[in-house]
């Protein structure tokens, strides 16, 4: 009877290890690189990795809220909200370098964002983006950028990142985010080819 009771264990042992092998390993995720290997600081002071990211076209702005170009991010949510499905997304980073135009804490920040733009794409903790002390992510954009390192001039200047976190596109403060060059080269990013419609005879 004790002979029986172990051979029965050991086939079930032995066929639970067969049903185990014949299970198909998860493919393993794709590596995060460039921007979205590093990590930041978000709004509500969490660190966040952006690797979350990889595999999207991203669009990185440095913000203030007292700036002549602040109603860009009116701009910005639109752009969002039109390529947000196709893969993009909008990345904001406010910071206080230029003008002192960003002089309220993230709480402030992040109501005034929302009360006055209804801004719904991800944004960080304010933080330098120039100088000695710039952030990790501003370091790395200012570095890569046509392989020499220029820094940020003004509020709103924009970085346009690939699949693959790869700076591929920089613009100025004065480019808004409905510029149609702009926008023609994040659908290229996102291969948005259009498919004609043949017209009805």
């Amino acid at each position: 009877m004790q002979s029986f009771k172990t051979l029965f264990l050991v086939g079930l042992v032995t066929s639970s290890s067969v049903f185990a092998a014949k299970t198909p390993a998860k493919a393993p995720s794709k590596t995060a690189q460039g921007l979205y290997a590093l990590q930041a600081t978000n709004i509500d002071g969490e660190t966040v990795s952006l690797g979350q990211y990889t595999g999207k076209v991203a669009l990185v702005v440095n913000t203030a809220s007292q700036c002549g170009f602040t109603p860009q991010y009116q701009g910005l949510e639109a752009v969002y909200q039109k390529y947000k499905d196709k893969g993009l997304v909008v990345l904001a980073f406010p910071s206080n370098d230029f003008g002192s135009q960003e002089p309220g804490s993230n709480a402030d920040i992040k109501t005034f964002c929302e009360k006055n733009y209804r801004i719904t794409f991800p944004m960080f903790g304010k933080d330098k983006v120039t100088g000695a002390e710039k952030q990790p992510i501003y370091r790395f954009l200012t570095a890569v950028t046509e392989g020499k390192p220029e820094e940020v001039s003004w509020n709103f200047e924009k970085f346009l990142i690939n699949k693959d976190g790869k700076v591929v596109g920089r613009f100025k403060s004065s480019t808004a985010p409905t510029d149609e060059k702009l926008q023609k080269q994040i659908e290229s990013l996102l291969e948005m080819a259009e498919v004609k419609t043949p017209k009805k005879s």
